[in-house]
């Protein structure tokens, strides 16, 4: 049975989570194409033209994006001549690094459907992580004042989000097996006294194959969806 909630029609299934559309993209997606992809769903669901929300799980080609209020001092090189392709993006948070061996998810949902509060949305998210590493025999850790997952002193994932009326855009970034040294050019999230770590440190051989549906499914709980195929 559908929920009507106000304009927007929700299928509900059978058992009584919400939907979401899943795309998980085979090959490597640059940083602009998976921001028009968000942005054209976001812009669905505000113009309530689709009801159902969507996630994608994927790795992009290497790059840095700063947060939109990001300051240019923790970039290690000329922002003009960049030695990888720099976005500025429209979330929260300092300069990241994404690259091959990082599984990066980005949740398009639609926050009336579960609490319209953005730091308890940073805290689910986290917890999607923790959860995680947890059925990796790894113990997840936050620090307080700060947004991310650490394991052992070094932070293996990052956090960044964006939101509209209560949709959300960007999400989290894992480090599974890539490869660290392009972090050398930044000051990860602006922190410098936080070294940088992947799970590949820890679980020799590990790969983001192994990783992506054990992932989903710590999302899927979490957030309590199950997953749709998009036939549009």
């Amino acid at each position: 049975m559908p929920l009507d909630n106000g304009k927007l029609i929700v299928r509900k299934t059978s058992s009584e989570n919400l939907s979401a559309f899943l795309f998980e993209p085979s090959e490597l997606v640059p940083f602009e194409t998976a921001l028009r992809w968000q942005k054209n769903w976001q812009n669905l669901l505000l113009s309530e033209n689709v009801a159902e929300q969507a996630v994608w799980f994927l790795q992009h080609s290497s790059c840095y994006t700063l947060g939109r209020g990001a300051s240019e001092s923790n970039l290690l090189f000329d922002p003009n001549d960049p030695p990888l392709n720099l976005y500025r993006a429209d979330r929260g948070g300092e300069v990241t690094h994404h690259m091959p061996g990082q599984l990066v998810v980005y949740p398009v949902l639609n926050l009336r459907f579960y609490k319209t509060d953005l730091h308890w949305y940073l805290r689910e998210l986290e917890d999607v992580l923790i959860r995680l590493l947890r059925l990796l025999g790894l113990k997840g850790e936050r620090i307080p004042g700060l947004t991310g997952v650490w394991v052992r002193d070094r932070k293996v994932a990052a956090i960044g989000v964006g939101c509209r009326r209560w949709i959300t855009q960007h999400g989290l970034a894992l480090n599974v097996d890539c490869d660290l040294y392009g972090y050398r050019a930044v000051v990860p999230c602006g922190l410098e006294e936080h070294p940088i770590g992947r799970l590949i440190d820890w679980i020799p051989g590990i790969t983001v194959k192994e990783v992506q549906p054990l992932l989903k499914n710590c999302f899927s709980k979490t957030f309590g969806l199950d997953w749709d195929n998009y036939k549009g």
